[in-house]
């Protein structure tokens, strides 16, 4: 993590969920992270699962020109990486499991921006709104940002977050999400005594 308001937020929630793969979303006091606020952003799920923003902060919906509350989350990503977000937020959600990658921001004129994105789970019962805190924001900021928006983000390397890290990158992880579960932060690898996927670790 490189920017200090991915740091802050994910420092934030380590210490909120203590022992729990992830804290509860009344567990977060705004307040304590508010010199990241401008950066971060909540998800809630609407009726029919697709994960929409709750919240987004001043400096998110900067990047974009425009107000993103309410938005879906999957429509912000270009055609090669919304599977990819789609496994990836299924993962979040339901193994409880965050993640840290690197995105590209391409506005319409080919301008581009490298982003850091942090996607963290918060714990819910049944059929709970909120499910998850991020940030985004730009490891440096181009002139440009607040006059023309990103048309769309591209997902590049991807880090799973839990009580053990896991690196993976993006081309790799629709494949590793059908060949593997992960479990508070271990990944276990189907197929008994096959070995796992050059490059990935079980542990």
């Amino acid at each position: 993590m490189k920017h200090p308001s991915t740091r802050a937020v994910f420092d934030y929630w380590n210490e909120k969920r203590g022992n729990r793969p992830a804290p509860e979303r009344g567990d977060i006091d705004p307040a304590a992270i508010r010199h990241a606020l401008g950066d971060t952003f909540m998800l809630a799920a609407d009726f029919v699962d697709r994960l929409r923003f709750r919240l987004a902060g001043t400096r998110v919906c900067a990047l974009f020109c425009r107000e993103i509350k309410g938005e879906e989350f999957h429509a912000l990503w270009n055609e090669t990486s919304r599977k990819q977000i789609d496994d990836l937020l299924a993962v979040v959600n339901d193994e409880a499991v965050g993640a840290v990658a690197g995105v590209t921001g391409h506005a319409a004129d080919g301008a581009m921006v490298d982003l850091e994105f942090l996607l963290l789970p918060l714990a819910h019962l049944g059929h709970a709104r909120v499910r998850a805190l991020g940030v985004l924001t730009p490891l440096v900021a181009p002139y440009w940002l607040g006059e023309k928006p990103i048309a769309e983000l591209e997902l590049g390397a991807l880090r799973h977050l839990g009580a053990e890290t896991e690196a993976t990158t993006a081309p790799d992880f629709p494949r590793a999400i059908e060949t593997v579960r992960l479990r508070h932060g271990f990944v276990v690898y189907s197929g008994g005594l096959e070995a796992p996927p050059s490059g990935k670790r079980t542990g």
